[in-house]
């Protein structure tokens, strides 16, 4: 019986994988709007419901797979190293997180998924959408360790359930904006990826910085020994 179930589910993850990565190749060829779920399931050979199966909108089968950013923040907070505050690894995330997605459009694969992106508002919608997502997640992260901090005796200057929401919308904000707003002008050609990757991070990492360490003194806490960031 468990062989049985282990060949259905294989087989389940490899339709799965079909579907997506045909799908991921045909909204590059002709743009997310122009395509259907049926255009999908002719093009994999398979039934419409199965596509409906695996993922329940077209914006789901787009993002699927693309959008690991959403839990990341949240991730790195839960995930950081013993020592290291909340803020500071939040911070070495987002500044990693920000190279890695501008130093990415180097790949014309890359360019070619945030052209699509660029050219639908339903995407665009979606994307903030998952954003908002991210905020949310970010949030409840930094709650969580404000709260274990507290209860370990290091109490804070304002309530945690006050700043968390308040830091996590501000930190993804500000890397929200210089992604977004640069990644089109290389996908337009103003600019190369080398270019904007190498400003961009320079910018992020001043503006990240100055959040983390007014952040750190709002709470009343020392500032980390080392950085870690740039000089000038």
């Amino acid at each position: 019986m468990s062989e049985l179930s282990d060949r259905r589910a294989a087989k389940k993850a490899r339709t799965r994988e079909l579907v997506r990565s045909t799908a991921h190749r045909l909204f590059a060829e002709r743009g997310f709007d122009a395509m259907t779920i049926a255009d999908v399931a002719r093009d994999a050979d398979v039934a419409v419901q199965t596509v409906f199966n695996h993922f329940a909108t077209k914006e789901e089968l787009f993002f699927d797979g693309r959008t690991p950013w959403v839990a990341g923040s949240a991730e790195a907070v839960r995930t950081r190293t013993p020592g290291t505050s909340p803020l500071t690894a939040l911070r070495d995330h987002l500044l990693a997180l920000v190279a890695g997605q501008l130093g990415s459009l180097a790949c014309a694969e890359r360019r070619s998924y945030v052209a699509t992106v660029e050219a639908s508002e339903t995407l665009r919608a979606r994307e903030r959408e998952l954003a908002a997502e991210a905020e949310r997640r970010l949030a409840a992260a930094l709650l969580e360790a404000w709260r274990d901090e507290e209860a370990a005796g290091r109490p804070m200057a304002f309530p945690p359930e006050v700043t968390a929401p308040l830091v996590a919308a501000m930190w993804l904000s500000a890397v929200r904006v210089l992604i977004v707003e640069n990644r089109g002008r290389v996908v337009t050609g103003e600019t190369d990826a080398a270019t904007v990757s190498a400003a961009v991070e320079h910018v992020a990492d001043r503006v990240l910085g100055h959040l983390h360490d007014e952040a750190h003194r709002l709470h009343g806490r020392a500032l980390p020994a080392a950085s870690g960031r740039r000089a000038g």
